[in-house]
């Protein structure tokens, strides 16, 4: 009991000694960060970086209107964009058909970007405190680094079927993207196999279309990761926990 007098007058005689509640706040800030508390932060600063750039290029426009992230027509297909003007294309309309596919390409992206979050999670979770103290010691994009480096490779696999079934979905005036890239490449092969599309130099295109989104997706989707963590290790204002203010404040 009397132990226990002496604890209680200890923490008032602390909290009399400072002057209002910001004096405590700025001690509690300044007491060196625990093992525990920088894994906590660091995980809690992937979970907030992770959920916010998902819920960024999830949405409309997410991927299509951001020129850092978007989706273009897969380099195999540069003969077509190359020759739109050539005249044994003019029938196909090409320009409208880029036009079109990379919307598409887009709204797919857009589409299947939150079946990420559950991987993300699952690394997140695998994060042992050595590693948290490496990447609070590291760059300002450390955390985006350590996680596309334990998440890339499930990412891809678990991800390309989603992008697959996107890609088949009627996003953009009830047509797939993958209807409309198969109906287009098929007449544009046919004239690139004859003998005038061959003298032309015109060359047959074939694209894992699903395997270039995934890629394309799964880098823009990072880029963003990356922009988050810069922000959360730069700007008070993003730190939007406790724990992360603690953390990110004291490195």
């Amino acid at each position: 009991m009397k132990k226990l007098i002496v604890l209680i007058s200890i923490v008032v005689l602390f909290i009399s000694a400072c002057e209002n509640s910001d004096d405590i706040v700025k001690i509690i800030e300044n007491t060196p960060l625990t093992e525990a508390e920088v894994a906590e932060g660091l995980k809690e600063a992937l979970k907030v970086g992770t959920d916010t750039a998902v819920s960024i290029v999830s949405q409309v426009n997410g991927y299509y209107m951001d020129e850092l992230i978007k989706i273009y027509m897969p380099p195999e297909a540069d003969i077509i964009v190359e020759n739109a003007d050539n005249p044994l294309l003019t029938t196909l309309g090409v320009d409208d058909f880029i036009q079109d596919m990379v919307m598409k390409l887009n709204r797919a992206a857009e589409d299947a970007a939150t079946e990420a979050i559950p991987i993300f999670i699952d690394a997140i979770t695998e994060m042992t405190i050595q590693d948290a103290f490496n990447i609070l010691n590291g760059s300002d994009t450390a955390a985006t680094h350590y996680l596309r480096e334990k998440t890339y490779i499930n990412l891809q696999e678990a991800f390309q079927p989603k992008i697959a079934t996107s890609l088949n979905k009627p996003l953009v005036a009830g047509i797939s993207a993958t209807d409309t890239w198969d109906t287009f490449t098929s007449l544009y092969n046919d004239i690139a196999n004859s003998l005038a599309g061959q003298l032309a130099g015109l060359t047959p295109v074939t694209v894992e279309l699903d395997e270039y989104v995934t890629i394309k997706a799964l880098n823009g989707l990072f880029i963003k990761v990356a922009d988050e963590e810069k922000d959360i290790r730069t700007d008070p204002l993003a730190r939007v926990t406790d724990i992360l203010k603690r953390v990110f404040g004291n490195n």
